[in-house]
């Protein structure tokens, strides 16, 4: 792995060559812009316009610069815009890269503008400027742009088999990795025999659903066990979670107070309850199912931000990746869709968040309060990138999580992830 021991899920590319690539091909490309005093695509020429009307986002981009890392090859605001205006003319694709040992290899690139703001968002600077609702403003409008561009026809033209296109060799065995199965077998396909697969956009191939053949509900007694909501890898449990807590320090505690956007009467019924959170990669299939059966109490969407992470020291030695290391704390900053759904008999009321992160903070809720839902129901889907979820279970709720549940390893959705008892109420701390 490029960076860390940690496996990132498509987030960053497994392939170090993979990486250098696409920076340095972007870096290459903006600077001929730069040169020829290229004109900015008008999505990004707003955006342009946003900042330099900030003085203060004018300064805090440039401290960016100065703080990051030194692998950060993207050093001026202007070169940046080039390079967005790089991306949002185009689909996510793959790129193709020469390994040390001169084997050929490629990955999809599903959250480019992550990767190229990644090192600028670990940084004080960084941190201050991508939590500025001002920020959160002109970066939303760019973004709800290249995603409208993200449902047209053109959209599609990486929906290729051939080299570096997503359903080439190389892209369908990443597409596959992690038991996610045979992309043919698993995923609604509108023209299987079609080069695209049929689907008609970039969107509509984020967005494909899964067969129910290749991700069936495993039977169980009502009411004992929980399901998987999301395709996910698993990222953590936290037990005795508590209203209002320090998730800001190392170790980033869940604060339900926060999590759940102030509502202080959802957050106390789940006061010494359970947290699982799992993240989703670019590569993963979108959608959210219920993990329980029940009744949908509420069901919001939360603006927030896009592009915050904590600032920490790096892992391994490599600064990328604070954005990924930053997920508990995501829960409370970044947009998101949260769910509450009443179980019937003792699991009662079950939280789902869906956390919205960087390109794919777009949260679609398929649901509203009074539907009855049974497990994996469709609840809602993210759209045009990579994201994070959280499910939130109340003090009484003792969850015996299954073997192969554990951090790190991918979980496919409507999985049981968990065998439920109840706990006495003397027993409850």
């Amino acid at each position: 792995m490029p960076f860390g021991s940690r496996p990132y899920n498509g987030w960053l590319p497994s392939s170090r060559a993979v990486y250098n690539k696409f920076i340095n091909d972007l870096l290459e490309e903006a600077t001929k812009r730069h040169e020829q005093n290229a004109q900015h695509v008008a999505s990004v020429a707003e955006f342009k316009k946003d900042i330099e009307a900030n003085a203060t986002m004018v300064g805090l981009f440039n401290k960016s610069f100065v703080q990051a890392s030194s692998e950060n090859l993207i050093t001026s605001f202007e070169i940046l815009l080039q390079v967005l205006d790089i991306i949002v003319s185009g689909p996510p694709r793959c790129v193709q890269a020469i390994e040390s040992d001169g084997t050929e290899t490629h990955e999809p690139v599903g959250v480019p503008i992550y990767i190229v703001l990644d090192l600028l968002i670990n940084t004080s600077a960084g941190y201050t400027l991508f939590n500025m609702g001002e920020f959160n403003s002109a970066i939303k409008k760019l973004l709800n742009s290249w995603g409208e561009y993200l449902t047209t026809a053109d959209s599609a033209k990486t929906l290729t088999n051939e080299a570096g296109g997503w359903f080439s060799p190389l892209g369908l065995s990443i597409l596959q990795a992690d038991e996610r199965g045979n992309f043919d077998a698993t995923y609604v396909e509108p023209d299987p025999k079609a080069v695209n697969k049929g689907y008609a956009s970039w969107d509509a191939f984020f967005t494909r659903q899964v067969q129910s053949s290749a991700r069936p509900i495993e039977q169980a007694p009502a009411g004992t066990v929980v399901y998987n909501a999301c395709e996910s890898t698993v990222d953590r449990v936290r037990y005795n979670v508590q209203t209002h807590d320090k998730f800001w320090l190392k170790g980033m505690a869940y604060s339900l107070y926060d999590m759940l956007n102030g509502r202080e009467d959802i957050a106390k019924q789940f006061v010494g309850g359970t947290v699982y959170q799992a993240f989703l990669g670019p590569n993963d299939y979108h959608r959210w199912h219920s993990p329980i059966g029940g009744k949908v109490v509420d069901a919001i969407l939360v603006p927030g931000t896009y592009y915050a992470a904590l600032p920490d020291d790096g892992e391994d030695g490599y600064m990328q990746g604070a954005l990924i290391r930053s997920q508990p704390w995501l829960t409370i900053a970044a947009a998101r869709a949260i769910i509450t759904i009443q179980a019937p008999g003792p699991i009662g009321l079950v939280c789902f968040i869906a956390v919205g992160m960087v390109e794919v903070s777009t949260c679609d809720i398929r649901v509203k309060p009074g539907d009855s839902v049974s497990p994996g129901t469709e609840l809602g889907m993210f759209h045009f990138g990579g994201s994070s979820h959280a499910v939130i279970f109340g003090p009484h709720v003792k969850l015996a999580y299954r073997n192969e549940v554990k951090p790190e390893v991918h979980q496919r959705v409507n999985k049981i992830l968990a065998d439920v008892t109840i706990k006495n109420k003397n027993s409850i701390n």
